[in-house]
């Protein structure tokens, strides 16, 4: 049995159903970290004990806080938005595999296929530990995380992955974001000369030729991203598991924050109910 403050939570939390749950979503709520040209999350209590004998809260958020995923309309006009995508995308079996990067580094195909090609299975839901998601704070975290480049969208595509995850600001490398010189950045310019100095000389012009290409192969085909994971990803690294991610049901969404969970079943006894008549 499980106490939180006072109340007892039997069957939930020292659930009897002998599954293992993990956490993989970062903190929402006051001052949670925030892409650079994003508004502050906003919580105000409406009604509140001393007041109303009762707690009410107002939340003014972009849906692109936090541990998040983002629909294809996001990005690319005329795909389905979130309420559109069907439910069996947001639940499902799949691998967390680790591949440490460091800052700017780039997550290719072949990274992919070294790390998981012989045990990616098609409809899996991928989840990637590059080790980011220990920086998750407001500052250097967005613009200097690694990310992923085109080959890994395409390699994505090709195994017919359902989901991808991961610890980093999106689904590109930052720099191909409005982070740096596409679409209506540079956010940061002081990165250009960042950039620079970091490769030797580079212009980020060139070395960033497309808006968020990752992004692009990825909607285009169906294939869901889930950007900031965090929270006991550690714990599961190196592991198959079961996920849940559900978002609300918001009419046009762009995208929507998540409870990202995985479920690992040691006894392999827990069954899903058959819909038999009661």
């Amino acid at each position: 049995m499980v106490m939180i403050r006072g109340i007892s939570f039997e069957g939930n939390l020292d659930n009897s159903m002998g599954l293992e749950f993990y956490n993989l979503s970062h903190r929402f709520g006051f001052q949670n970290p925030n892409w650079p040209y994003f508004q502050d999350t906003k919580i105000e209590r409406i009604h509140y004990m001393a007041k109303s004998g009762v707690l009410s809260q107002r939340i003014t958020t972009t849906m692109h806080a936090t541990t998040h995923i983002d629909a294809p309309a996001h990005v690319v006009q005329g795909t389905p938005f979130i309420d559109e995508v069907p439910l069996p995308h947001f639940f499902g079996t799949g691998i967390v595999v680790p591949m440490p990067k460091k800052k700017w580094e780039f997550i290719t195909g072949d990274d992919l296929e070294e790390a998981c090609g012989k045990t990616i299975r098609k409809g899996d839901v991928l989840i990637i530990n590059t080790g980011w998601h220990k920086q998750y704070e407001d500052g250097d975290y967005f613009a200097y995380c690694p990310g992923f480049v085109k080959s890994a969208g395409e390699w994505m595509v090709e195994k017919g992955v359902k989901v991808v995850g991961h610890d980093t600001q999106a689904n590109d490398h930052p720099l191909a974001t409005a982070i740096g010189p596409q679409r209506n950045g540079p956010l940061l310019p002081h990165l250009k000369k960042e950039w620079a100095a970091h490769t030797g000389g580079n212009d980020w012009e060139d070395d960033f030729p497309e808006w968020e290409p990752v992004h692009q192969v990825l909607f285009k085909n169906g294939i869901l991203g889930i950007e900031n994971v965090g929270g006991d990803l550690d714990a599961v690294t190196g592991k198959r598991c079961t996920f849940a991610f559900f978002p609300w049901n918001w009419d046009r969404g762009d995208g929507c924050i998540i409870r990202l969970v995985a479920m690992i079943d040691k006894s392999g006894d827990y069954r899903i109910e058959r819909g038999a008549p009661l």
